[in-house]
């Protein structure tokens, strides 16, 4: 079985511990992005999936992994997914209550991939699970950040690939110019 991650945002730059059988390759299924998960355990605003967002470019890898059990689990050991959220990890094909999606799906029958894991966690903001914030609220969390926490999330915001060019990106580089480093995704990505 062939099995792939689809990635956006900080797997492409940091993928350990998972462990992939290839590098990452352009060209994944186009998907709604958006920098709008504000999680109690890290200073970056990361960019997760954002229905009504504008559909962005992935990546995919294949990963080396014997099932799709083990992928599931080694991504979620990665994202630090605990083991009762089996929806913030999306599998096609789903089991355990993985999310589905059928963009992804149609994807992998065009490239004739067996499955796919992918970070499936919603957006959160103020420690509220599923809440978009505005682009101003992200802007005003970001820009109160102290020392090595706002550097820290300056890398992530920067370190993205610049093709993934969302709206609230447009507005992070416009207020508090973090804009994304031209070269930081290729030497990363192979």
């Amino acid at each position: 079985m062939n099995i792939v991650c689809i990635a956006w945002g900080s797997l492409l730059w940091k993928p350990a511990p998972l462990k992939l059988a290839s590098g990452w390759h352009p060209g994944g299924p186009r998907l709604p992005l958006e920098f709008v998960r504000k999680s109690d355990d890290s200073a970056e605003v990361a960019l997760v999936l954002c229905e009504g967002a504008r559909p962005m470019p992935t990546y995919w890898a294949y990963l080396d992994a014997s099932d799709l059990d083990a992928a599931r689990a080694m991504l979620g050991e990665r994202e630090k997914i605990a083991p009762g959220r089996p929806d913030y990890i999306g599998s096609i094909p789903p089991v355990d209550g993985a999310r589905s999606d059928e963009r992804i799906a149609a994807w992998l029958a065009r490239m004739r991939l067996d499955a796919a894991v992918w970070t499936a966690l919603p957006a959160k903001f103020e420690g509220e699970s599923g809440r978009v914030p505005t682009p101003d609220e992200v802007v005003r969390a970001l820009d109160c950040l102290p020392g090595e926490e706002r550097a820290q999330a300056e890398r992530y915001v920067r370190c993205t690939p610049p093709h993934i060019d969302t709206a609230y990106r447009r507005i992070i580089a416009a207020r508090l110019g973090w804009h994304a480093a031209r070269d930081a995704h290729v030497t990363r990505i192979r």
